[in-house]
């Protein structure tokens, strides 16, 4: 698969349905270009035959360039439910490079929506920002995606996360299963985030969560620096950058080993991303959950 441009760069679009649809369209092309075989892969409206499946159905074209046997499905049948749970409090304002990341998650979170709306998925919009939850419920229509992309652009990080008495305004869907995307730096002071997950398992839903860490978190690099400020808290720290970073780097293993294997009990779907990397691999995880959600 193709790798998409340095994030930078896309970001430095400052139309963001633009950037969306930019990295979309070429993470599909490269799909196409890879020819990449797979239920949901080639076109959202089609999936592989199975024993049983009407024989009318069976796409003869498809079979002509593929090979395969292919059933085409209706915008009904196909289409599910997609909310994307973004963290905005205050830890999200962390910078490496040249971006936050509140910069990344909006722009990974435009990215997975345009590419949702493109397979006909119905998409919803919740920010954890200074104690309350901003709602936004799911819908399938392209100025309600405008909507979401309004609303991701105007994220402003502030204060703690949300309290779990906010939480109810999640539950109020419908009670078919859905796609939960949740983007947060995983940043919690008495496992607030932990209970939201382990509250939102509990109704079976199918639930990615796209941990973001920057460069210099990982990597202990903060040359320069000889103090580092909690962005939610205000209390700093004293560091010594010029100390061997070894010990540090096992710490941060450890500690995202752990929220990996927590996760992974509760059958939700872990993926770190670090800001500096494309984010091919998180439409890629996407569309397999999505997938899989429909199975």
């Amino acid at each position: 698969m193709t790798r998409l441009a340095d994030p930078k760069i896309l970001m430095a679009i400052k139309d963001l349905p633009l950037a969306a649809k930019t990295t979309v369209d070429g993470f599909m092309a490269g799909i196409h270009a890879s020819k990449v075989k797979g239920e949901g892969m080639e076109f959202s409206q089609y999936r592989s035959y199975q024993a049983g499946d009407d024989l009318r159905r069976l796409d003869w074209k498809m079979f002509a360039r593929s090979d395969r046997y292919y059933i085409r499905e209706s915008e009904i049948e196909t289409s599910i439910s997609v909310r994307f749970l973004i963290d905005a409090s205050a830890s999200m304002n962390h910078a490496d490079g040249y971006f936050t990341k509140i910069e990344y998650a909006r722009y990974l979170a435009a990215s997975l929506a345009y590419l949702a709306a493109r397979q006909g998925d119905a998409t919803g919009l919740y920010v954890f920002r200074e104690g309350s939850l901003f709602s936004l419920p799911a819908r399938k229509d392209h100025q309600h995606l405008s909507r979401i992309f309004y609303q991701l652009e105007n994220i402003r990080p502030a204060g703690n996360f949300t309290e779990p008495i906010q939480y109810r305004d999640i539950f109020s869907g419908s009670n078919k299963k859905e796609l939960l995307i949740f983007i947060t730096d995983y940043y919690e002071k008495d496992g607030e985030i932990s209970q939201l997950l382990h509250s939102l398992s509990s109704n079976k839903h199918e639930i990615i969560v796209f941990h973001l860490m920057g460069r210099n978190e990982l990597e202990f690099d903060y040359k320069g620096y000889a103090a580092l400020e909690d962005l939610e808290t205000g209390q700093t720290i004293r560091i010594d950058p010029s100390k061997n970073p070894t010990a540090y780097k096992e710490q941060v293993e450890k500690y995202m080993t752990g929220i990996r294997t927590a996760l992974l009990n509760k059958n939700i779907f872990y993926q770190a991303i670090r800001m500096d990397e494309p984010v091919d691999k998180a439409l890629a995880d996407f569309l397999k959950q999505r997938n899989k959600l429909r199975g």
